[in-house]
């Protein structure tokens, strides 16, 4: 009875998706209505059932896993809202003075940005055991405390990926063009996934692939983890410049970014249809999967360098291209702008964006099951966010933040990279190389881990020229 009162409240206001809301439904494009061609009455008809939708299934798995939630006052009336926070007219969240955004979770928390406030948590140590026992060598680190970190992630927290993937095979989908005044050639690519064991759903990887147009030989690529929004044509320009190929990749095609969608997809053609299992793979798994079959493809293009393909992503892409370097040693690259938490910003740290929030009804789709298990109950989560980043050690990782994007999170991010970098240290690499947060724009570039915090907002475009620099030196780039 009480999770279905504390459900009502979870109604009362707005799920809270960092730059989502409306704009998480149009990234579902490939598996929803075009929304291009809706009414604005059909558009918010349409989301409420999808809210509706993903409200349900995240019930379902909190029951699934006995999880009670306490019984809360309304936020108006709940003392432990702090005082100076005001509403503003049709929203649900809350408002300090500096118009960040506030939102209480659904175990009672509420948006902290007070660093005083914000650092009550005690990191799992990278190179520990299990058992206790340090870990003093590389080969320790690859043979018994990575797997130990990785099965944690796959168990608990972003779900296991089936054995039994079906094959996907890509081939043209459009008419070449040259693009960008003349720069670039732009290929329309589709990869088809074999949808025989549930025929009723039908995920695909659509990819449009930039190519220079002087461009000779094997050049670097790198795939950009992306929805269905317009391309971001600047930062595309910048790669092209530099020498490089682009691919973006339509996340929503795989599988829709909602709790709603989960039986569809190939999350729905892996179950037939039937709900997720608790540590069975959430979306950003399921994303991470279809780039890895993107890798796979581009491995075998006698115009690309194999061995000098990265992944990029920003927000919750950003989470995604983490998780895909993790999960994939061939992304010789890795780029995640403002990624935040279960991204790179440390989870047990009460900062802006948290476990709750991505445990709540308008993100736990991200996740596996068990993730839920941790809402409210940040300090039994077994891994943190520099975790995630030493699975990707000893390759390049490239952390970005901004000084406006608070919800972010980027000291957090900062801390983080500190937390892993003893990992890249014992694989023979550099680590961030700072103790202290860098000021705006200063880029701590000189390691295999390298962050910067841009002088801005929510974006990742200002960050693009320096990744180039970081690359270069890398990818030992001509």
């Amino acid at each position: 009875m009480k999770r279905h009162q504390s459900l009502n409240h979870v109604c009362q206001r707005l799920f809270y998706v960092s730059i989502l809301g409306f704009m998480s439904m149009v990234d579902m494009k490939a598996q929803a209505p075009d929304f291009q061609k809706m009414t604005p009455e059909e558009r918010t008809a349409y989301t409420k059932k999808m809210r509706v939708a993903s409200q349900e299934d995240w019930a379902r798995m909190m029951g699934k896993l006995n999880l009670p939630l306490p019984v809360l006052p309304l936020p108006a009336n709940d003392p432990k809202r702090p005082q100076q926070l005001k509403q503003k007219e049709g929203s649900s969240n809350w408002f300090d003075e500096a118009g960040q955004t506030h939102v209480r979770s659904d175990w009672g928390n509420w948006t902290n940005y007070e660093e005083e406030k914000a650092n009550n948590y005690k990191l799992p140590d990278p190179l520990t055991l299990k058992n206790g026992k340090p870990v003093t060598t590389a080969a320790m680190w690859w043979k018994q405390r990575r797997p130990e970190i990785l099965n944690e992630y796959l168990t608990e927290i972003y779900g296991k990926t089936p054995a039994n993937t079906p094959k996907v095979t890509f081939g043209p989908a459009g008419t070449d063009s040259t693009v960008l005044a003349g720069k670039a050639v732009r290929k329309m690519i589709l990869g088809h996934i074999d949808n025989f064991r549930y025929p009723s759903v039908t995920p695909s990887i659509p990819v449009t692939y930039y190519r220079p147009v002087k461009a000779s030989g094997k050049i670097p690529l790198m795939v950009i983890v992306w929805g269905s929004f317009p391309q971001p044509m600047a930062n595309i320009e910048k790669l092209i410049d530099a020498g490089w190929g682009v691919a973006l990749v339509n996340t929503g095609a795989i599988q829709m970014d909602s709790g709603a969608g989960l039986h569809e997809g190939i999350i729905g053609l892996m179950n037939g249809g039937n709900d997720r299992q608790p540590d069975e793979w959430g979306v950003l798994a399921a994303w991470s999967w279809g780039l890895s079959r993107v890798l796979d493809h581009f491995e075998k293009d006698n115009g690309i360098n194999a061995r000098q393909i990265g992944i990029q992503g920003h927000s919750r892409w950003g989470k995604t291209a983490l998780l895909a370097g993790a999960l994939d040693p061939r992304w010789a690259i890795v780029f995640a702008s403002c990624s935040g938490s279960m991204g790179a910003s440390l989870e047990k740290r009460s900062f802006g964006e948290t476990i709750d929030n991505v445990a709540a009804p308008g993100e736990y789709h991200w996740m596996a099951g068990n993730f839920l298990k941790y809402g409210g109950n940040w300090k039994m989560m077994p891994v943190d966010a520099h975790e995630l980043m030493t699975l990707i050690a000893p390759r390049p990782l490239f952390i970005t933040g901004g000084t406006k994007d608070t919800w972010a999170d980027p000291k957090g991010e900062f801390l983080a990279c500190i937390a892993a970098s003893p990992v890249y240290t014992l694989l023979g690499k550099k680590g961030v190389g700072a103790t202290e947060m860098p000021g705006p724009d200063v880029s701590l570039i000189d390691g295999e881990l390298a962050f910067r915090n841009h002088e801005g907002g929510h974006v990742d475009s200002l960050d693009w020229p320096v990744f180039l620099e970081f690359a270069k030196r890398e990818l030992q780039l001509k």
